[in-house]
């Protein structure tokens, strides 16, 4: 992989602790430097933020958060103050007109000679009364860049509907953890006598409908039912073990857990669900040659999870995530089978060594251009 020769920035609007690993990995093939400005979130978005790259130098922004839902605006106020003392020659964003201050950030760098990356999720088809407002203004904004980064073919073609150049369109995998050093883990060909597991992991609040994951379990005929583990803190901690103990009992609440205690539970999980958004940890259940149930979230989960290593859930109701399991655990062989793919996939395609080698492509490519 060739290196970047020239200072890079990236502009972020908040930096999640998930993320800090990418930053990291792709500050060394930025000999020149790599610097990421990043602010603090909304209180109540929940995010776990704190941790700070140690190879990418780490500028703090100033967010205002303006607003909620559609009408929901961050203003970056002290970016400008970054781009002097930082002087990159290539800007890395986030593809979001959402940002206003976003554009004096675009500004600079034209006058000063340099290039332009934005990074998002896509552009989904708008809806409402102004949906052809918002979608015009989509066009605009991200036909500043040079070049576009997004995270799963699905995303590629949006950008490529709203008239951008295919060519300059890459995919990055949305990866948080590098390729496994270890070999797949090897499972048994029969469940454990207590019967199936089902490992969830995540924070617990509602956009990761846990409290569905209890509801579909229960639905199952008892002799199908699985015992539920569930990793993770959060703000419905308590109100989700008390639903679990009124209809649920063989789900168990573990906390947060990490390093060895979380590895063993991977290790001794048959089946991954996550039915709601944000299921970065869904890379680390592949890695642990575990199959997978997953919603359809944000379209970064279409490239990773496949017919061969799990399911997506497309009607996001809990009758459909009953089926989904059941189907799962009816047959072992398969889902040992599928767990095995996961474990490929992390390891050829969905990794942070591929993500910062996309990244790097991209840059270069632009500073050739």
């Amino acid at each position: 992989m060739k290196d970047i020769k020239v200072k890079v920035g990236l502009q972020q609007r908040v930096l999640p602790n998930y993320r800090v690993p990418f930053f990291d990995a792709l500050a060394q093939a930025c000999p020149a430097g790599l610097s990421v400005f990043a602010g603090r979130p909304r209180s109540e978005e929940a995010l776990d933020t704190g941790a700070v790259p140690l190879a990418a130098q780490y500028y703090p922004a100033r967010n205002l958060h303006i607003l909620n839902g559609l009408a929901y605006t961050c203003w970056q106020v002290n970016i400008r103050k970054w781009l002097d003392e930082w002087q990159p020659q290539v800007l890395i964003m986030e593809a979001n007109p959402r940002y206003p201050l976003s554009r004096t950030a675009i500004n600079w760098m034209r006058r000063h000679g340099g290039r332009l990356i934005g990074w998002g999720l896509g552009s989904p088809q708008p809806q409402g009364r102004f949906a052809h407002l918002r979608l015009n203004r989509r066009k605009r904004f991200i036909n500043q860049f040079d070049a576009l980064i997004t995270y799963s073919q699905a995303g590629a073609q949006e950008y490529a509907k709203l008239g951008f150049p295919q060519q300059a369109i890459f995919t990055a995998p949305n990866a948080v953890a590098p390729k496994p050093t270890q070999p797949a883990p090897q499972r048994p060909d029969a469940y454990a006598p207590g019967g199936s597991v089902v490992l969830f992991v995540g924070r617990l609040q509602a956009r990761k409908k846990v409290d569905q994951l209890i509801h579909a379990c229960a639905a199952l005929p008892q002799d199908q039912q699985p015992v539920l583990w569930i990793v993770g803190d959060g703000p419905l901690r308590r109100e989700l073990e008390a639903l679990a103990e009124e209809i649920y009992p063989k789900a168990k609440f573990y906390g947060a857990q990490h390093g060895g205690e979380l590895e063993q539970l991977f290790q001794g999980a048959d089946l991954f669900v996550l039915p709601g958004t944000g299921g970065l940890a869904v890379q680390q259940a592949m890695a642990h040659a575990l199959p997978v149930i997953v919603g359809v979230a944000d379209g970064t989960q279409s490239d990773l999870v496949r017919e061969k290593n799990g399911w997506m859930l497309s009607e996001g109701s809990t009758e459909e995530l009953t089926r989904k399991i059941a189907e799962a655990l009816s047959d072992l062989p398969r889902l040992r089978t599928m767990g095995l793919n996961s474990y490929d996939i992390v390891s050829r395609d969905v990794n942070l060594e591929n993500m910062v080698a996309v990244f790097v492509e991209a840059v270069n490519r632009v500073l050739e251009a």
